[in-house]
């Protein structure tokens, strides 16, 4: 398993653009199940999550084109339906959070289909319940394998109905939604999320003959179509990515500008950084960081200490705030990272403790950073990635620490971003891949 090797304090300079979003990758490419005509992809993120879902869908049936690094065709004209008891299924949906999405198209295309428990970080529990009891609504009959840690879906009453979920998750949302363009009847979703990569499905959807209303919002209904054609679609720059280069650019004290950020989706986030006092302009589809000495944490207006915490959207996601925390260690002030959805996923900060920061850990959700102004600069160590998010978050404070730091396991940041290593040198960055 490979590694990282990064020598730190290197002012960065620059233009660099964001991937694709890969958590929009994992429900778009799952819906070319929907039909048996082709589908176009572009902006794919190259990664090894996005990656090995494509080779499940290649393993399934679907043919697979790459017309290029980041353009992919599928069509899926012949599916083998029994693939998901495959061994070789199980061993990669294991590994892979992205697995779970395969299940709402395989019910509205062919009336089964097969869900194995979730993969990926280890950041804490990942139910399934939102997604189980939608499709149940919807007519679905489901029994679970304890022992091969599998749900069997029976989609074979497969109709419209009213659907109020408890919570308003993503994932949930788009595999209901995915099972629904085919039901028969219309469908209510209310609660459900609002990313924008749930939006960007449904307007695909759209765009391959879905009747899909209320995008955008909370509440979508979708009227059941007989059958759904190919269509072309751009996915959008990865928010997380351009979040992590806001981060990036404060902490190193650089100068970077953010291409094709797709500003208009990216909801809160430029404002929550420059809470944190990180000077940003927006040209366009652009962002605009500019070195910065020194970056100020806001407080409330009643003068208490800030707070951030994950919130569905428009909040801010849950999935940069790794990159709040590391970013406020250099910082002037003082804030309150609040983690609600995962109880696992502060746990790095031992690592970024051991290199000089100062951070409390109240309990499994909640961390205070003091920021340390630059008066105490990060010193390097050697330390192991413990999911994607993390991962890139100890890379920004690795690629800030005096001297050198070894960054283990880096699969797991190799999943969520693109050729990390080689665009951040690009820009000055001092990393090396090495045997871990």
């Amino acid at each position: 398993m490979g590694a990282f090797e990064i020598r730190g304090g290197n002012a960065l300079k620059g233009v660099i653009q964001p991937q694709g979003a890969k958590n929009e990758a994992l429900q778009v490419l799952c819906a070319a199940l929907l039909t048996d005509e082709a589908v176009t992809f572009t902006n794919v993120p190259d990664i090894l999550d996005v990656n090995m879902l494509i080779e499940v869908l290649g393993d399934m049936g679907v043919q697979v084109t790459r017309k290029d690094r980041n353009t992919v065709v599928l069509q899926a004209t012949d599916i083998n339906t029994e693939y998901f008891t495959d061994k070789s299924f199980k061993n990669k949906s294991g590994r892979l959070r992205g697995a779970v999405m395969l299940a709402g198209p395989m019910l509205a295309r062919f009336r089964k289909a097969h869900i194995p428990q979730p993969g990926g970080d280890k950041i804490g529990r990942r139910r399934l319940d939102t997604h189980i009891r939608g499709f149940e609504r919807l007519g679905v009959v489901f029994d679970y394998d304890t022992e091969e840690s599998m749900f069997s879906l029976d989609g074979s009453n497969l109709k419209g109905a009213y659907i109020l979920l408890e919570e308003p998750s993503v994932t949930g949302t788009a595999n209901i939604l995915m099972a629904a363009v085919l039901a028969e009847g219309r469908t209510t979703i209310y609660n459900a999320a609002c990313e924008p990569y749930v939006q960007q499905l449904c307007h695909m959807l759209n765009r391959m003959g879905a009747r899909i209303s209320g995008i955008g919002s909370n509440m979508l209904t979708i009227e059941g179509v007989e059958k759904l054609h190919g269509c072309e679609h751009r996915m959008l720059a990865d928010m997380i990515e351009v979040g992590s280069f806001i981060g990036l650019a404060a902490m190193t004290q650089s100068e970077l500008t953010i291409k094709n950020a797709d500003v208009a989706s990216l909801g809160i986030i430029p404002d929550v950084f420059q809470r944190l006092g990180i000077e940003l302009q927006i040209q366009g589809d652009d962002i605009h960081i500019p070195a910065q000495q020194q970056y100020r944490i806001q407080k409330f207006i009643d003068g208490s200490i800030l707070t951030v915490y994950d919130h569905p959207w428009p909040g801010f996601t849950p999935d940069l705030l790794s990159i709040i925390l590391v970013t406020a260690t250099q910082a002037k002030g003082t804030v309150l990272v609040h983690q609600k959805m995962f109880e696992s996923r502060l746990f790095f900060v031992d690592k970024l403790i051991e290199m000089g920061a100062q951070i409390v850990l109240c309990d499994p959700h909640r961390a205070v950073v003091i920021g340390l102004d630059r008066q105490v600069g990060l010193r390097g160590i050697t330390m192991s990635s413990p999911d994607i998010r993390a991962g890139v978050a100890l890379l920004i404070a690795a690629l800030s620490a005096k001297g050198k730091s070894v960054i283990q396991n880096i699969d797991q940041i190799d999943r969520g971003y693109e050729r990390i290593d080689q665009r951040l040198n690009a820009l000055g960055a001092d990393i090396r891949r090495i045997d871990g």
